[in-house]
């Protein structure tokens, strides 16, 4: 084979031509016309004879790491874009790719010299992504590549000896390889280091990505060879801040699959489900820019099988409210927040410490019948939350009110037609008071009445009292008491088909949730509100605009640094003066804490627009319809559309 090889390299006429790329090339005339290269990768991909294109490629990949070509970059890029578009076409890692890959990035963390030129600095990053893109769907792909030896060097990137760039691909890849049996344990050599590592990417990505890249005022401090691979040469600022976000909330959600993969297997759990990590898993929201992952709340899940988990999780009110509020969302991952407060109930160990702070939240939900592909999840919850009732340290107002539940839908049963007739003769008669007193201003008048009704409604009259809830909601709302319309409007919308659907229920919800300052929750209320309506309401634009400025992926990067610099500058007021100093009456102290605030332009909120020019406003307003115009009527809003349009 070398011979063939050799042999056609000799009949090549050297010409003085300049080297064409593949792209350059139409045909196999023109490339031994032109190419004057003695080993080309583009040549060789072109190459007709399959056994003389196989000896030339696997060649290729053998001594690229041995050449200084600056066209290295190049013939990277075009691997990738195989591998992203390919990652199941066999012949490339059968021809030892993933050595070529493990060696190049070995020299790039040895020889700064050589990383410095020649555009040389792109290469580890590609190196990384294409042996993360084929090990993506195939096991064999991946032990070929573990026998390459590509773990030892995907840990350097991961250490940070490069940037955030490259450990974004570095945890990408370890990430497919720990996910597969025969793969792991070669993973796991490295298991406390890697776990460590993951934690603490999972915990300070967004504030590193903000400080080094997104948050630099002046552009052209950024790294440039970050800037280019962002936007691969197309788009200015916007265009980097935007993909700068999106790779931000990747690292962070690939960072947490790792750890699923030890998590899933039981190993280091006491590590990862420390108190601290714990909590700061409750903040990492997925789903928005990382579509298909449940970020944190996945990761509180798989912890939750396993007895050490159930047991740290317990230890922390933070975990359980935030688990809570989230199955009393309209999240894509609601039944996740509910899976895992029934984990924690069922465990006779956790139980007791979980009970009083679930019961407040599950109890809005035992009428919800279906979620999704599930089925009678309220008659789950309620099996498990009437699970031992009897036993110590449980509330016991709890038991009392399932049992009368209970006891009311079988009283029910015996009824007679006639009699609920007239019981809802009655209701309706109530329900025409209850809005008279709301309009004459006598609210908590109405509360009573709407409860006296909804004590009277039959159970398995479902729309009825759907709005009841619903109504009685929107009073407490007005009383201020966001708590009581918050549980209102869950039952609401536990009692409509399908469930999470009633508009008005929806923004009462997301109105309570916003008095709470709970960003989040609202923002998915008032996304799913507006999934359902034909012509986007003015008011739930507002809305989404403010809760969308508020749960911004750097939001609590850009306060913590803005808050540190205020702080840093108080102090150096303060020495400067040699006495205590009143930093509010001074001007460019007074500015920064506006701007921690929120309180000036590019960080406000919707509610303090009234100090800003509204030209911002009217800005945000068109990004908002703008992003509603595709699906039925020009309304359907997705969770991925609404992150897009930023």
């Amino acid at each position: 084979m070398n011979s063939l090889v050799k042999k056609k390299r000799e009949i090549t006429p050297i010409t003085k031509t300049p080297y064409k790329t593949s792209h350059d090339i139409s045909d196999e005339s023109d490339r031994d016309e032109f190419c004057t290269r003695p080993c080309c990768f583009f040549c060789s991909v072109k190459e007709a004879d399959t056994y003389l294109k196989r000896a030339e490629l696997g060649k290729f990949f053998r001594e690229m790491h041995l050449r200084d070509n600056q066209e290295h970059v190049l013939v990277l890029s075009g691997l990738w874009h195989i591998a992203m578009n390919q990652p199941n076409d066999p012949e490339f890692p059968s021809l030892g790719i993933f050595k070529c890959m493990a060696n190049l990035i070995y020299k790039a963390m040895k020889d700064r010299n050589w990383l410095l030129t020649n555009q040389n600095i792109y290469t580890p990053y590609y190196a990384a992504h294409i042996i993360g893109s084929y090990t993506i769907n195939k096991e064999e792909y991946a032990q070929i590549a573990v026998q390459s030896g590509v773990i030892p060097q995907l840990m350097e990137l991961l250490r940070g000896k490069m940037s955030w760039i490259e450990q974004r691909v570095a945890v990408r890849a370890l990430g497919h390889l720990a996910s597969y049996e025969s793969t792991f344990e070669a993973v796991a050599e490295y298991e406390q280091e890697l776990v460590k590592l993951a934690k603490n990417l999972a915990s300070t990505c967004l504030e590193v990505i903000f400080v080094k890249f997104v948050g630099l005022k002046d552009v052209n401090k950024r790294l440039k060879y970050h800037r280019k691979l962002l936007t691969r040469g197309i788009g200015g600022v916007e265009t980097e801040n935007s993909k700068a976000e999106e790779w931000a909330s990747q690292l962070q959600c690939w960072s947490l699959q790792l750890l699923n993969c030890f998590a899933c297997k039981e190993r280091s759990v006491n590590l990862i489900g420390d108190l601290e990590f714990l909590e700061d898993l409750c903040d990492m929201w997925g789903g928005i820019m990382n579509y298909t992952s449940p970020a944190g709340v996945g990761l509180i899940r798989i912890l939750c099988y396993s007895k050490i988990g159930r047991k740290n999780i317990a230890e922390s009110p933070k975990v359980i409210h935030t688990l809570g509020n989230l199955s009393r969302s309209s999240d894509d991952w609601q039944y996740l927040g509910i899976d895992c407060l029934l984990l924690l109930l069922k465990d006779p160990q956790t139980r007791c410490k979980v009970i009083d702070l679930a019961v407040s939240y599950l109890i809005d939900l035992i009428e919800l019948e279906n979620l999704g592909d599930r089925s009678n999840v309220g008659e789950t919850i309620m099996r498990v939350l009437l699970l031992e009732h009897n036993q110590r340290g449980i509330s016991k107002p709890l038991p009392e009110l399932l049992h009368l539940e209970v006891d009311r839908r079988n009283k029910e049963k015996l009824v007679c037609e006639e009699k609920l007739e007239e019981t809802m003769v009655l209701i309706s008669s109530i329900k025409q008071q209850a809005k008279h007193m709301f309009w004459l201003g006598e609210v908590e008048e109405a509360v009573s009445r709407y409860t006296e009704a909804l004590d009277l409604c039959p159970v398995r009259y479902r729309k009825e009292r759907m709005v009841l809830y619903s109504n009685r909601a929107q009073c407490h709302l007005v009383l201020r008491d966001p708590d009581s319309a918050i549980s209102d409007s869950t039952r609401a919308l536990s009692l409509c088909n399908p469930a999470n659907t009633h508009g008005k229920s929806l923004w009462r919800r997301s109105q309570a949730y916003d008095m709470k300052g709970m960003a989040k929750e609202s923002l998915m209320d008032c996304v799913m509100l507006m999934n359902g309506c034909i012509k986007i309401p003015y008011h739930a634009a507002r809305m989404l605009c403010k809760q969308m400025d508020a749960t911004w992926l750097f939001g609590p990067a850009r306060s913590k640094v803005t808050l540190t610099h205020c702080k840093s500058v108080v102090e150096e007021t303060k020495e400067s003066n040699g006495r205590e100093s009143n930093y509010e009456g001074r001007p460019h102290v007074r500015t920064m804490l506006m701007k921690s605030r929120g309180l000036m332009p590019g960080l406000s909120t919707i509610a303090e627009q009234a100090l800003l020019a509204k030209e911002g406003e009217r800005r945000k307003m068109e990004v908002a319809r703008s992003g509603t115009k595709a699906g039925v009527g020009g309304a359907e809003v997705s969770r991925s559309k609404w992150a897009s349009s930023r």
